[in-house]
């Protein structure tokens, strides 16, 4: 006999006034949307392992405030503003009036100068000409640089660079108070002057480490090197990205865990999870077309695109699960789940995204880049879970265990509350 419930539940949906137009264009057409989606998915997914990092000081400001735009006209004449890295040369034992400390000290000031993105004319360091002393005698004004003329290593020459350091005002600012270590200041180039291209931070720091950090630690084990600046922190962070996928594996396994410990149900775990994933492959696709890379601000946002997705697609997974409960089949019960949330899944993702585009009014152009990212992110993440996701169960459904969790939730939960 025919079940009086199932067969007006049958009714229902075939009534054209109660079938969406969306809904009808949607599951009419199936097999084309799928495979739809895997061409756009290769597609974009090629693009997305393409992505690379990128990252700049300028980007990082807020270029039109009237501070940095007076700064940035006066960039040449000001110390120590702008974008620029310090190496600290400090000696664990004894100070740094010794021959092989300078010698040291000559050989990074050397290999400094060559990196590619430094601003030659502005490097300070003992060695360079542009650190002097200068004292007032019965005569006049005397100076010279620090590092006396004739310098052999000698105890003499040391003895005079000693009285030429005390002399000079550096000491506090190049030189250390305790004269243990010392300063190469590099300031740093945006762009390369001679080919116009934005400065590789991520090269950058992988230089300071090889030509400067590893090389003379390992060749001096009295010498002990400092990096600080924009350019190696921004470095380290690029660096730290490839550490990133391990934290994203270890989340979604996680994230897999928990969803079939909450829906006791194969498909309803697996597909949710695969879809948050395509929606992130999109998004990085979309935005490597768009000329957009990874900075150390977006790089988060893929995270939040995957825990978007699997939020609404728990909520696809319950509704289909209610429905299949009560009989209907596959088809049928993602039919029954998408009519009921496309609406409001479509209003909360597009209020998600509207909230992440107000951060594009925030005149700083990393914050605006993530607004961009996000906001892509979201609009993938409403196909790929109101679209791709359903589809996708229509085929599978859900499992008889998932089909009896939602069947004894309800009994369990009231002996909980008991």
């Amino acid at each position: 006999m025919s079940n009086p419930k199932h067969d007006k539940g049958e009714h229902y949906l075939t009534t054209p006034k109660a079938e969406p137009f969306l809904e009808r264009l949607i599951f009419n057409n199936r097999a084309i949307i799928l495979i739809a989606f895997f061409f756009l998915t290769l597609f974009l997914g090629y693009n997305a392992v393409k992505i690379e990092p990128d990252a700049s000081f300028e980007r990082m400001i807020p270029l039109e405030h009237p501070y940095i735009v007076n700064m940035l006209e006066h960039r040449d004449d000001l110390e120590n503003l702008g974008n620029f890295v310090r190496i600290a040369v400090e000696v664990e034992e004894g100070d740094i009036f010794t021959a092989e400390y300078m010698e040291t000290l000559k050989q990074i000031t050397d290999e400094v100068f060559y990196l590619n993105g430094v601003d030659r004319s502005g490097l300070k360091s003992l060695w360079t000409s542009n650190v002097r002393w200068v004292e007032v005698t019965e005569q006049g004004f005397q100076g010279g640089t620090v590092i006396p003329d004739g310098y052999d290593g000698s105890r003499a020459t040391l003895e005079q660079l000693r009285q030429n350091v005390l002399r000079s005002n550096e000491v506090g600012r190049l030189i250390s108070d305790n004269f243990r270590s010392t300063i190469v200041y590099a300031p740093l180039y945006e762009n390369n002057p001679e080919t116009g291209e934005p400065l590789d931070y991520g090269e950058f720091s992988r230089q300071l480490e090889e030509k400067i950090r590893d090389k003379y630690e390992a060749q001096n084990p009295n010498i002990e090197i400092h990096i600080v600046g924009f350019a190696k922190k921004v470095g380290d962070l690029i660096e730290g990205i490839g550490s990133i996928a391990w934290f994203a594996g270890i989340t979604i396994i996680l994230t897999t865990l928990l969803l079939f410990g909450y829906s006791r149900c194969v498909t309803g775990t697996l597909v949710p999870v695969f879809t948050s994933i395509i929606a992130v492959f999109l998004q990085l696709g979309t935005l490597r077309l768009l000329g957009y890379g990874l900075d150390p601000y977006s790089v988060l946002v893929p995270f939040l695109v995957f825990a978007i997705g699997i939020s609404h697609g728990v909520q696809i997974v319950n509704a289909m699960a209610v429905e299949a409960a009560k009989g209907f089949d596959s088809v049928t019960a993602a039919r029954l789940a998408f009519r009921a949330l496309y609406i409001p899944g479509m209003l909360a993702l597009i209020s998600d995204a509207f909230g992440f585009l107000t951060l594009f009014f925030i005149e700083i152009d990393v914050i605006r880049d993530l607004a961009v990212a996000a906001g892509i992110g979201v609009a993938f993440v409403i196909l790929t879970n109101l679209v791709l996701h359903v589809l996708i169960m229509s085929y599978l459904g859900i499992s008889k265990g998932g089909v009896r969790h939602v069947q004894n939730h309800g009994e369990k939960q009231d002996r909980k509350w008991r």
